[in-house]
């Protein structure tokens, strides 16, 4: 009898034995194969944020020869069209007006000269990297103004914003397509935009005083898919909110990193 009984309880110890060893190689197999996911969605994550960061720096190297193109062709060209009408006029004139000619084509090449430095530091490849994000933005809206595209009413609260040189990148070419989107779509001459920094988020806001639309009847073309997926890659929200006949309201928020406490 008592052999039976030390044969039933070790029967039930290993038995219990077994099913603990079960129960830790699948916790432990769940264990791996949630590491696993983990590993690919961020390996996947961080490729999917290389391809971004590849395709703005391709997009503002296309804008920026555009933008170059267009400034060639509407004021260097003209300025020197100008001047060589002048230099033209030098044979015909006397003594007192070739002086006046030669000063004012003077004065035309200084701001042809003065035109091309500033087209040169447009060149730049990494124009966010090198100049920050915060004059990067203030370069583009100098642009616009010059151009005559848009009134733009500028709001910042933190000129010394700090933001890593490859979410800058992305965040400003968001804020170029969206104001891109303004100058093709909202039929408004005039935009605010404003940049609130705080200390776990930079928040974006740009209003629009245009035609706006029906949100219930608005679908969301790949440009505002394509936009919104870009602000998922930097841990950012993209949010747009309009009104028919009032125009529209964009806000980004840029959720700052949490630095690592050691």
């Amino acid at each position: 009898m008592n052999l039976t009984e030390t044969d039933f309880l070790l029967t039930i110890t290993t038995f219990i034995i077994l099913i603990v060893i079960l129960m830790m190689v699948l916790v432990y197999g769940v264990f791996i194969r949630k590491k696993s996911e983990l590993l690919l969605s961020q390996q996947k994550k961080e490729a999917l944020f290389e391809q971004e960061l590849a395709i703005s720096q391709v997009e503002i190297k296309e804008q920026t020869l555009n933008y170059i193109g267009q400034e060639l062709h509407d004021d260097l060209g003209q300025k020197l069209s100008v001047a060589r009408l002048m230099t033209n006029k030098l044979g015909l004139a006397n003594d007192e007006d070739k002086t006046n000619i030669a000063q004012e084509i003077n004065l035309l090449i200084g701001e042809c000269i003065q035109d091309i430095r500033n087209l040169s530091k447009v060149f730049i490849s990494k124009q966010v990297k090198h100049f920050g994000f915060v004059e990067s933005l203030e370069r583009e809206i100098s642009r616009i103004e010059r151009l005559e595209l848009l009134d733009v009413e500028y709001e910042i609260n933190n000129h010394d914003l700090e933001i890593s040189s490859d979410h800058a990148l992305i965040l400003f070419r968001i804020i170029q397509e969206s104001i891109n989107n303004v100058i093709k779509h909202a039929r408004s001459n005039k935009i605010l935009i404003k940049v609130e920094d705080h200390p776990n988020f930079t928040e974006i806001n740009i209003n629009d005083y245009g035609v706006g639309f029906n949100a219930e009847h608005r679908n969301d073309g790949s440009g505002l898919e394509n936009i919104k997926n870009r602000a998922k890659l930097i841990d950012a929200t993209f949010k747009i909110k309009s009104t028919e006949n009032l125009g529209t309201e964009i806000t980004i928020t840029y959720k700052k990193p949490t630095p690592w406490k050691e």
